[in-house]
C-alpha cells in the first residue's frame, strides 16, 4: 500500500536545515573497501570482473566487461525510426550548446616587461563518463556527459554503466565514445580512476584525468575517493527542483513539475516555494491529485519523495529568490510574472528554467544545457556539468628582451627578500644587467 500524500510548509527561517552531506557515510566505508579491492589487485582485470559480477552488473557466464563498438552500432541500427530519430536530434542540441561553450574561452596573449605571457586552453587527455543503470536506462545521462567531453576536444572517452539497455549503447554509439564498460558502482569509478590492463581479449580501460556523471550513493562516495588522483565534477547527491511561482502560476503545471522530479527516488526533493498561500494550496491539491492516477512504482516513490520536499511561503517574490538562493536548488523553476527578470535576479542554483513552457524535463532530455547539474547547496559556488569539466586554463611567459625585463627582475628580488625567500631573490638576481 502506498504511503498516505504528505506536502509539509515550512518557515523560511528554517530551509538550511534540510541540506546535509552528499556523501553517506556508510556508502563510503563501503565504497572504500571496494576501491582498494580494484586499486591494490595485483589483477585489476580480474578484481573488476569478480566485482561486476558480484553486485548484479554482468551475467555469471559473461568473461568481458567491456561491450565491442560493433555492438553499440548494432544497438542504434536496431532502434526504432522514432527512437534513432530523437536520439541524433537531442545528440545535435547537446553537442550545439557545448560547441558553443567551449568556442567562447580561447587562448590569450598579452605583453610583459621584456617579453609576452598568456594562457592555454587545453583538454585533458582521457574522459570518465558514468551513466546510472537503476530502475529505468538512462541514455541521456551518456549524451550529456560523452558528448560534452568529446565537444571539450578529450582524446579518449570511457563510458561505464551497469546493465545497460540497448538504448543505452545506442546513445554511447552516436556520442562518440571510445570503449564502453558495462560496470556501475565504485567499481566502475575505481576502474576509470585508476585504468585497468588489458587482459586477453578485453582491452585496456586506460586512467581517466576526470571523471564525471551522476549516480548512486557509493558512486557518489567513490568519486570522493578518487577526487585528487584524478578530476571530478561533483558531488550529487538526491535530486531536487524547486519551483518560484506567484498567484499567475498554472497549479496544475507546477504540480507536474514537482512529480516528475519527485518520481526519480525517495530521497529526490520536490520543493516549492510561493508568496501566496493560495497558489501554494492549489498545487499541494493538484499534486495529490495527480499523484493518485500515478502507475507504480513511480506512485509510491514520489510519495514518499514529496514527505521529504516541503513548501514556504514568503512575503514577496524577492523573499521567494533569497530563499532559493539559500538552498541552492539543482533545477530551479520560474513560474512568475516577469519570469525572466525574476530568474536573472537568482544567483545559486545548478540549471534555471524560465517560464512555464520551459519545463525542467526538457532540460532533462536535451534542450541543449546539460542536465549533470550540481545538488545538495553546492550550487552557491559550482554550475553544472560542461566543457570547462574537461579543459585546463595552463598560463606561460617568456622573456625576450633582457633589458626590457629588468624593472620586473628588480621587483622578483624585492619581494622575494620581504618574504625571507632568499634562494628566490638570488634566482632573480643572476637575471640582472651588471652595469
Amino acid at each position: 500500500m502506498p504511503p498516505a500524500f504528505l506536502f509539509p510548509q515550512i518557515p523560511a527561517s528554517s530551509v538550511s536545515v534540510n541540506i546535509g552531506d552528499p556523501v553517506d557515510p556508510q556508502a563510503l566505508e563501503q565504497a572504500k573497501a571496494i576501491v582498494s579491492s580494484i586499486k591494490d589487485a595485483d589483477d585489476k582485470s580480474k578484481a573488476l570482473l569478480e566485482k561486476a559480477k558480484a553486485f548484479g552488473d554482468m551475467q555469471k557466464e559473461e568473461e568481458s566487461y567491456v561491450v565491442p563498438n560493433k555492438e553499440l552500432k548494432e544497438a542504434y541500427e536496431n532502434l526504432p525510426q522514432t527512437e534513432r530519430e530523437a536520439l541524433d536530434r537531442i545528440h545535435a542540441r547537446v553537442l550545439a550548446f557545448a560547441t558553443a561553450q567551449r568556442n567562447s574561452i580561447t587562448d590569450i596573449t598579452i605583453p610583459i616587461p621584456g617579453g609576452s605571457a598568456g594562457h592555454r586552453v587545453t583538454a585533458c587527455t582521457t574522459a570518465g563518463c558514468y551513466a546510472p543503470g537503476g530502475r529505468y536506462p538512462l541514455p541521456s545521462s551518456v549524451i550529456m556527459t560523452c558528448v560534452t567531453a568529446r565537444a571539450a576536444g578529450c582524446t579518449f572517452v570511457v563510458c561505464s554503466s551497469p546493465r545497460p539497455a540497448p538504448i543505452t549503447l545506442a546513445a554511447a554509439y552516436v556520442s562518440g565514445c571510445d570503449i564502453f564498460v558495462k560496470v556501475g558502482g565504485a567499481q566502475a569509478i575505481a576502474a576509470m580512476a585508476y585504468g585497468i590492463p588489458a587482459a586477453g581479449s578485453i582491452p585496456e580501460i586506460p586512467r581517466a584525468d576526470v571523471i564525471v556523471g551522476p549516480g548512486n550513493k557509493w558512486v557518489t562516495a567513490a568519486k570522493s575517493i578518487v577526487n585528487g588522483f584524478c578530476g571530478i565534477d561533483m558531488l550529487a547527491g538526491p535530486s531536487e527542483v524547486l519551483v518560484i511561482c506567484d498567484k499567475t502560476a498554472n497549479a496544475d503545471v507546477v504540480a507536474a513539475d514537482l512529480i516528475a522530479q519527485a518520481e526519480h527516488d525517495v530521497v529526490a526533493r520536490p520543493l516549492l516555494v510561493s508568496d501566496d498561500q493560495e497558489m501554494i494550496d492549489k498545487v499541494t491539491e493538484a499534486s495529490k491529485k495527480r499523484l493518485e492516477t500515478m502507475p507504480e512504482p513511480n506512485r509510491t516513490t514520489a510519495l514518499t519523495a514529496f514527505s521529504t520536499g516541503f513548501s514556504v511561503l514568503c512575503s514577496d517574490v524577492p523573499e521567494c529568490v533569497k530563499v532559493s538562493d539559500e538552498i541552492a536548488p539543482e533545477h530551479l523553476e520560474i513560474q512568475t510574472e516577469d519570469a525572466m527578470n525574476v530568474g536573472m535576479s537568482c544567483k545559486s542554483y545548478g540549471g534555471l528554467f524560465i517560464g512555464e513552457d520551459a519545463a525542467e524535463v526538457m532540460g532533462d532530455y536535451g534542450a541543449g544545457p546539460n542536465h549533470t547539474l550540481p545538488t545538495g547547496g553546492t550550487g552557491r559556488y559550482t554550475g553544472g556539468l560542461s566543457v570547462f569539466n574537461f579543459l585546463g586554463i595552463r598560463t606561460w611567459m617568456r622573456i625576450d628582451d633582457k633589458k626590457e625585463s629588468q624593472q620586473m627582475v628588480n621587483d622578483t628580488s624585492v619581494m622575494a627578500r620581504l618574504e625571507g625567500l632568499e634562494g628566490h631573490a638570488r634566482a632573480a638576481d643572476c637575471r640582472k644587467i651588471e652595469k
